[in-house]
Parts: C-alpha cells; structure tokens; sequence
C-alpha cells in the first residue's frame, strides 16, 4: 500500500512522492501594472495542527493539516523546489483551484488543466491569471468577499491553502527512473579523470531554495509536543473563533504556468497526499504557539532603493497554459481593503535578473 503521509522537514512540507513545498514570504506588488518576479525573504514557519489540542478552533482540528502565520495583506509564493520525482500537483486557495478557477477536486483534469507538473513549475506566485502572467497570492480576512473563493464561489468557507499530489501511474514511474538511471550511467561515464579537467563539487544550494537568502526561523517542534510559550510570550487561552485568513490576489507578475506535455493517463488516478494549510493572524499565532510571528513584511519601495534584485525567467520548451474567465475576472484586495499607498520605485533593468534561458532576440537571416 503507497504511503500517503504528508511530513514537515523544517518548513518544508513532504507530500507522497517526493513533492516539496515551501511557503515564501515576498514583496507585495502593486496592484496596476505587470512586474518581474519579486524575491524571496524567507520561509514562513509552518506548524502540524494537531500539535496544539485545544488551543486550536474546533473546525481546525477537523480538518487538521498545518498552520501558518500572515499579515493582512501579505504577499506569498510557493516554492516546489526540491522536488524528487515527476509529480502533479493540485493547489486549491480556499477550494477553488488556482490554475482553472474550477470547484477543487479529487482528480486531475484537462479542459482546463487543474494542477501543475513538477519539478517543472518551479515554483508559483498567484492565480493563473492570463497569458504568460499571475495574479500574486495575498493574505485577507474571510468576510469580505475579497479572497479568491469569495468571489468564485460567492461564500468564504474554507479559506487557507490546499494541496494534493499524484504520482506517475505504475508503469510510466518505472520507465521514468530506468531513463533516470541511464542517465545517470551516462553522466558517470563522460566524467573526466581526477586533475586536470576534472569536475569540481558544486556548492551546496541555499537552504530556502526559491530566489532569495531564507531569514532565520525558528525549529519545529518534536512531532506531538507542545512548545513551552516563548520569553515574554502571552499565556495561551483555550480555543475560541480565530480570525479566518484566506487569499485573494495582488498585483500581475510576469510567470507563466505550465501546460502538461504527457497524457493524462500518464498520472495515478488516486491522490497520493493531501494536506490543509491554515493561515493565521500572528496574534493568534503567538496565541497558539507560544511563538512570535516573523517580522512585519520587508518595505519594498527600500528593497528597490538598495539595488537587490528582482527576477525574470523563461523556461525555452515549455508551453504557457491559458487562464479562464474564472480567474481572469478576480478583482484584486485592494477593491475591499482600500487603494495600496505604499510607496513603489519600479526596479532598474539591471536589476532584473534573468533565470534559466534567455528569451533573447529573434535571429534574423540574410542572403549567403
């Protein structure tokens, strides 16, 4: 029998198969314009539920999964960096799927696709919104109307994130990892001889994966203990109605959301994981936790200042899947919330940076 458990590794959540999520803080965008890619600023802290009994609400514990903590209006991206094996992901913002805008399901569809394909998609910022772009994932209140599942389904009941994951059926597994295999056999035997020539070790990635430094977060906890309240830390009360947080959407960047070149039939037709991710006001993540939430989100106006870069990438053979009209009507948070006044200094070309291939420009023939 496949083992269908869902792990925490840090703040990297394990799903079947060898999928790896990470959850990224980032600069929120404004919300006119299109954007490059804004970077990443550390993992958010991402806790099992169940390690909190009582401390949590009634329906959290129903649903168990992890929690996480957010500000109002805080934008986030979700890294699938590390990712071992060919997977299909389903990610759903309060049960409605971020890549067809359709009613979440438990299976995999085409007609409009409903997940990505890692490790290909390397990683995912917003709604699929339109073509080549995203709509930026960004933390608001159940309530208003303003989450993606809010204006899709005409109610806010679930709020949070949802993923589920599917393997390669059987077969198609098994020649994956025989290609992998002689692959690897390849490789080992076109590799130069020690000296001169010889292939040096490649430096260890960085710990966060995604585009930028993680900021230092705190250790997880043992699976079932509990946490002693951190110093200074309030007293954790008994369960009572947290403050709902699902996601609407921010400003459009520049990604594009990859369309599956293999058969549907290629992928399992059962999910092999599954997991709730709720999202949490950092009150009542300290509430809970005894933790304190990460600091407020990094001023982006005094990020651009500085010179740091902002991101761009293209991926050659891959082929951009359309948006729906589903997704393409979601009205950004700031229609409930208020105009954005922060300050925006749009970055520099050269702060743009370009990952994987180079669109580059056209080649132009002549007569020889």
């Amino acid at each position: 029998m496949a083992d269908t458990t869902v792990r925490i590794d840090g703040n990297t959540l394990r799903l079947p198969g060898g999928v790896a999520v990470r959850f990224v803080r980032t600069l929120r965008l404004p919300e006119t314009g299109t954007h490059p890619l804004p970077p990443g600023l550390g993992e958010f802290p991402v806790r099992r539920v169940a390690d909190y009994g009582d401390r949590v609400p009634e329906a959290w514990r129903a649903r168990d999964g992890v929690m996480l903590p957010v500000y109002l209006r805080e934008a986030m991206w979700l890294s699938f960096a590390g990712t071992s094996e060919p997977a299909a992901l389903q990610v759903g913002v309060g049960k409605v799927c971020a890549v067809s805008g359709r009613p979440w399901s438990d299976r995999l569809a085409r007609g409009p696709q409903n997940y990505v394909v890692l490790p290909r998609q390397p990683w995912l910022d917003g709604i699929n919104s339109g073509t080549g772009t995203v709509r930026q994932f960004v933390a608001v209140p159940l309530g208003l109307g303003a989450t993606v599942e809010g204006q899709v389904t005409g109610e806010e009941v679930f709020g949070g994130v949802q993923l589920q994951s599917f393997a390669l059926n059987d077969r198609e597994l098994a020649r994956w990892r025989e290609e992998e295999r002689q692959r690897a056999e390849r490789k080992r035997s076109m590799a130069p001889p020690s000296g001169y020539g010889a292939a040096m070790p490649m430096a260890a990635p960085p710990s966060s994966g995604g585009f930028g430094a993680a900021l230092p977060m705190a250790a997880p906890p043992a699976p079932g203990a509990v946490p002693a309240p951190a110093a200074g830390a309030a007293p954790a009360g008994p369960p009572r109605a947290a403050v709902a947080m699902g996601l609407g959407v921010g400003g459009s960047m520049r990604q594009e959301v990859y369309q599956d070149d293999r058969p549907l039939t290629d992928w399992s037709e059962q999910p092999q994981g599954r997991v709730f991710v709720h999202l949490v006001t950092p009150p009542e993540w300290r509430r809970i936790t005894g933790e304190a939430a990460p600091p407020s989100p990094v001023d982006r106006a005094a990020y651009t200042r500085a010179g740091l870069p902002w991101f761009d990438y293209y991926d050659e053979d891959a082929e951009d899947l359309a948006s729906t009209d589903t997704l393409q009507s979601v009205k950004p948070v700031g229609d409930w919330l208020g105009d954005d006044h922060d300050p925006w200094q749009p970055p520099t070309p050269g702060q743009v940076q370009q990952l994987k291939d180079a669109p580059g420009k056209p080649v132009e023939d002549g007569d020889w």
